[in-house]
């Protein structure tokens, strides 16, 4: 096994991210987590087959006294729901899971969110450790404790801040990832140098083959560099009363966009995924800065071709109105009473939130 990177998480409860190749494969990196003798794996029709047996296997030799119980949702972001929360309760519930139990959440965002989420709630809460499989996982919503279900009036309205008892980044999983997905997790890892690591995109705009070509010394860099990045920030504010808003850079525009296309095709998980539409919503937070005179239009210029290069989409897609996108904004968790809250920017790695946009001016973006 390669050399394994950590990135410390400090705070009221410090944890440990572990990045490299083969870890699932690594049963005392996988049993040092567990405090108990109950364990549950949770995953999706996708990832299961691939590494479920992997992680079982693992557990088990490492702890033959483990009862250990699964739970395999189908796969898709249209699965984040209360009916799949109220499965992993059941799981739980059928497993006999005491206060030191564990959830192992094996897979990509939705099933991070949803078996963390089951964690917080199961008798007021028990430990998960998040075994992220994406690339999108591993640097964002793997770390900083949020977990969620969506309803049908928005994303994440529904869930809790649940801080891991570690994360296990296999970077061997990604060789599994389609293309596209894939691609959709380098809009978090530019995130990260968009609004506080200007260098980091830098380093991006030369790394970009080799990134895309899947090369693992270059990956495991760049998921540390961007783990750091949202450790310090999590850190220094875990419940997002502050500081931590900075890492929604584009995403109130792409959680609009999400919300807005399932609004019109039955559910989460038509039109564009979450990484490309926080990678549109990118590209139209720099538009707006620009429009309100804080950032030079080079900037979003610059952003907006380093998407593109790592096969992104950077316009809104067809068919969405300004209007209806706008009233999804305004139930976002971020909007305030006074009005539309955005994190925007001035310049590349400047990120900072302001409150009470003028409706007009976001709707002359989207238009």
């Amino acid at each position: 096994m390669s050399a394994i990177q950590y990135v410390e998480v400090g705070g009221a409860a410090p944890y440990r991210i572990a990045i490299g190749p083969g870890l699932l494969k690594a049963p005392a990196l996988l049993a040092e987590c567990l405090r108990g003798r109950h364990a549950l794996v949770a995953s999706d029709g996708n990832v299961a087959p691939l590494y479920l047996h992997r992680v079982e296997a693992a557990l088990r030799a490492a702890r033959p006294d483990l009862r250990l119980g699964r739970l395999v949702i189908p796969p898709g972001e249209g699965e984040k729901t209360l009916g799949n929360f109220a499965a992993a309760l059941d799981a739980l519930a059928g497993l006999g899971a005491t206060r030191d139990a564990c959830v192992f959440a094996l897979g990509g965002g939705v099933v991070g969110d949803l078996a963390g989420f089951a964690a917080a709630c199961w008798m007021r809460g028990i430990d998960v450790v998040q075994l992220p499989t994406t690339l999108l996982a591993m640097v964002d919503s793997s770390v900083g404790g949020k977990t969620a279900v969506d309803i049908p009036q928005g994303k994440n309205l529904v869930g809790a801040f649940h801080p891991p008892r570690a994360v296990i980044a296999d970077i061997g999983t990604l060789r599994s990832l389609p293309p596209r997905e894939l691609r959709a997790g380098f809009a978090e890892v530019v995130k990260y140098g968009a609004i506080v690591d200007a260098p980091f995109l830098d380093w991006l705009e030369a790394q970009a083959d080799g990134l895309l070509a899947g090369d693992d010394a270059l990956l495991a860099q760049a998921i540390a560099r961007s783990c750091a990045h949202k450790a310090a920030i999590v850190e220094r504010d875990p419940f997002e009363r502050g500081e931590r808003a900075l890492l929604n850079f584009g995403h109130t525009f792409g959680h609009a966009i999400e919300a807005e296309q399932a609004a019109g095709s039955g559910g989460y998980g038509h039109g564009l995924n979450h990484g490309e539409a926080v990678a549109v919503g990118m590209v139209l937070a720099a538009r707006l800065s620009t429009a309100l005179g804080l950032a030079e239009a080079g900037d979003g210029d610059r952003l907006r071709t380093l998407l593109a290069r790592f096969g992104l989409p950077t316009a809104l897609p067809e068919g969405l109105e300004a209007g209806a996108l706008v009233a999804r904004m305004r139930l976002d968790k971020k909007a305030q009473a006074s009005g539309l809250r955005f994190v925007l920017w001035d310049g590349a790695g400047r990120a900072r939130v302001v409150a009470d946009i003028d409706e007009a001016a976001v709707l002359a973006v989207l238009r």
